[in-house]
This record gives structure tokens, sequence and C-alpha cells, in this order.
């Protein structure tokens, strides 16, 4: 079974030898790699996007207006990572015979989706994760049947949440972000949380190739501490 019409230009770029590549210059996740000797830890994660399979031919690349990407916010009292916005998924199990098979196992362990309903479209080639030390394979998804979806474990999890895409590709809801430590990358302030880092770049990648971009100012680079706050305080409000 095909991707629906409106995913396959994302299919198509992701599934090649070197997966995404960073076009703009800002995106320095898409090509991070361990450094020669560094001992990683495999993992995978479930990109997972839902929607009508029917292209709507009045928006840029036929996206459905009900087209959305299911995303987790990791718990405040996690050791690493903590409380930052990730796509379901996590490191490889003895048992796990391929990617597909970790990112569906994790996806149904955190949000208690139904893989049956999953259908899994590309891999991308590992991207390395400097602070946990994981090789992630992004799986790209369709959801053609959806089911319902929670926070199973809230040691593991504050939310589970499917973003709509188009709230992700509103110029107003994009800009840049800049850690203490020097990192710098594309961020997404949708739904009281921030979306950056790996999960950011992976999802300004793949909106990037989609077809169904519009401009955004990519010159807006706002502190990274003062952007955490300010989501919190809106959450308050």
């Amino acid at each position: 079974m095909s991707a629906p019409e409106w995913l396959r230009g994302v299919v198509e770029a992701v599934g090649g030898e070197r997966g995404l590549l960073d076009t703009t210059g800002i995106n320095p996740v898409l090509q991070r790699t361990a450094a020669a000797g560094e001992s990683t830890r495999p993992a995978s994660v479930l990109v997972l996007f839902g929607g009508s399979p029917e292209p709507d031919h009045t928006s840029r690349g036929g996206l459905p207006a009900d087209a959305d990407v299911l995303l987790t916010q990791r718990a405040s009292t996690l050791r690493q990572h903590s409380g930052q916005i990730a796509f379901p998924g996590g490191a490889t199990d003895p048992g796990d015979v391929s990617p597909v098979a970790t990112a569906l196992r994790e996806a149904e362990e955190e949000t208690g989706l139904d893989p049956a309903g999953v259908q899994p479209l590309a891999t991308m080639p590992g991207i390395y994760v400097p602070p946990s030390r994981f090789d992630v394979v992004p799986v790209l998804a369709y959801w053609r049947r959806p089911s319902e979806v929670r926070v199973v474990d809230t040691g593991e999890s504050a939310r589970v949440v499917r973003v709509p895409i188009r709230a992700l590709l509103d110029p107003d809801n994009r800009f840049q972000v800049r850690h203490p430590a020097g990192y710098q990358g594309p961020a997404f302030a949708v739904d009281g949380m921030l979306v950056w880092g790996f999960t950011g770049g992976i999802l300004a990648g793949l909106l990037a190739v989609s077809g169904w971009e519009t401009e955004w100012d990519t010159g807006d680079i706002r502190d990274l501490e003062a952007s955490l706050a300010a989501v919190g305080a809106g959450l308050d409000q």
C-alpha cells in the first residue's frame, strides 16, 4: 500500500541513502554523526503522520486540513532530556528485529497506540544525539487507522499530543533558538510547547522537502531559556 499522495514527496526525500539534507544551513541536527570510534547505542523514533488519505488540492502540496503528527512531552523527572518534546521512541531492545520494530514497540508503550493501524513508509539514516550517545533512526509512518493515545506511564511522559501540521507551518510559530552551550537551530511554539533540538530539527527538515512549507523568518533567533519561559507563561495564563 503506497503512501498518501500528500506524503509522497516527504517519503521520497527521506528514503535516499543520505536522508534529509540541510539545504538552509540552519539545521545542524540532520547530519549529526558520532566521532570515529565513539561507542553509540541504537534507538528509533516514530515520526507518525495522521490525516485524511485524500489530498486537499486547494492547499500547498495537497496537505489535508486535518494532517497532524504525534508528539510526546518527556516527564520532568527523567535524567536526560527531561521536559522536552519528542517523537515516541527509545532504545533498541535485544528482541527488536529492526528499527521499525523498535519504533512501533516504544510508541505503543509510551502512547498506547495500536501498531496494527500504522503503515511504516521509510527509515532515515541514524542521527547521533550527543547527551545520550544514541544513534537514532527516525521511522516515517502514516496512521491509516488511528487509535486512542494517552500518557501510559507518567514516569516517562507528561503529555501525548497530535499536533496539527498547519500549526507547525504557521510562520508566526517558527523561529530559531540558541542554547547557552552554543547550539542553534529551528524551533516551533505550538500548543503550549517549545519543539526544538532533535525533534525540531527533524520536523523542520521534513517540512522543507514537503511542498507544504511557507516562508518563515529564519533570522528570528531567540534565547532558548527565554523561549521556554515564554511557553510556560502562556500555559499559566
